[in-house]
């Protein structure tokens, strides 16, 4: 994949902008241009690491806007999509559930049926040069629904979804499987477990507790802090990302998961211990954690079963849960205690 030039949506948000960052490092012939329409999720903060390199170029723009899409193509002939652009928090999508329906849905198939175009002179035949030309779609484990005390989502687990947001994925998901079946075209698709990790936005799980907390504030908990996610640290899921891009078998699903199942209640109390001992106050700060009312149609469950891309791609997660952690934990207070 070296000196070709990739289109990656939503790169200024928190899993984009660490995949560029690393797949740039990884790959130095590469071109990214980064195409975001700089929602409240997308920051290009998070991305200075990269705002210099010659071989970066950011857009602002909407995916859903056909007319800039198409100009891009034209311009840049991309030999890639990887695309990470969605609207992507459950609570949004119970109060504004459009949305997520135009983004998720129409956005991906804006995105896709343009590459379709570019690529492919008929249904199964590919345009000369564009024969390696990749659409890689990052989704979510949510897509499944949810999951009772046993069990793992697979390849194979029967979509579910339960919330406008991940009903919206599933729709994504679906458009991307048919324009491989009735096209042809190079498509894979990836779904994962929870991320967390630096340049996560504020409202997430993870760097609520860590704000909450140092700020000695109540750390909000839904409901009684059983329900369950898988957590995989972002780089893990970059590296993922970037197999499945490059040697993942075309029309295929691959689950990318931690294997770092673990309570809400267990999230907060690890990042309290953390704290405790590197920035310790007079009380710990596990007293500051408290109960919510639950959201509307809570999953109880997510864990994935990743077997399939360790095994046929090679991947696997480097850090678990209690090493991950530390490093974010590391990074958020850099962010939230000004020196």
């Amino acid at each position: 994949m070296t000196n070709k030039t990739l289109l990656v949506s939503g790169g200024a948000g928190f899993i984009g902008s660490n995949f560029i960052a690393y797949y740039l490092k990884e790959n130095p012939n590469t071109t990214i241009v980064n195409l975001d329409k700089l929602t409240y999720a997308g920051k290009l903060s998070n991305l200075i690491e990269v705002e210099n390199n010659k071989n970066y170029h950011f857009v602002a723009g909407d995916i859903c806007d056909r007319t800039l899409v198409e100009k891009l193509f034209t311009t840049y002939k991309f030999s890639g999509v990887i695309h990470f652009a969605a609207e992507s928090h459950v609570d949004n999508s119970i109060t504004n559930p459009e949305a997520f329906i135009s983004t998720n849905v129409l956005g991906t198939f804006t995105l896709l049926d343009v590459a379709k175009n570019h690529w492919m002179e008929a249904p199964n035949q590919v345009k000369k040069t564009c024969e390696n030309n990749r659409f890689l779609h990052i989704s979510t484990d949510e897509v499944y629904g949810t999951l009772g005390e046993t069990g793992l989502f697979t390849e194979q687990t029967p979509y579910a979804p339960n919330s406008p947001y991940s009903a919206s994925k599933a729709s994504s998901d679906f458009i991307v499987r048919s324009y491989f079946h009735t096209f042809g075209m190079n498509v894979v698709t990836t779904n994962c477990s929870n991320n967390y990790g630096p340049k996560q936005h504020d409202e997430k799980l993870i760097p609520t507790i860590i704000r909450k907390a140092i700020q000695g504030e109540n750390i909000p908990i839904y409901g009684d802090g059983k329900n369950i996610r898988d957590w995989l640290f972002v780089l893990d899921h970059c590296k993922g990302i970037a197999l499945a891009f490059h040697t993942g078998k075309t029309g295929a699903t691959y689950n990318i998961g931690g294997k770092n199942e673990r309570n809400n209640v267990y999230i907060a109390n690890t990042i309290c211990e953390v704290l405790d001992e590197i920035a310790p106050k007079e009380k710990s700060y596990k007293e500051l954690i408290s109960f919510v009312k639950d959201r509307p149609g809570h999953d109880f469950r997510y864990a994935i079963d990743a077997s399939k891309i360790e095994k046929d791609l090679g991947w696997k997660a480097n850090e678990n849960f209690e090493t991950g952690i530390k490093k974010t934990i590391d990074w958020y207070l850099k962010k939230y205690v000004k020196a």
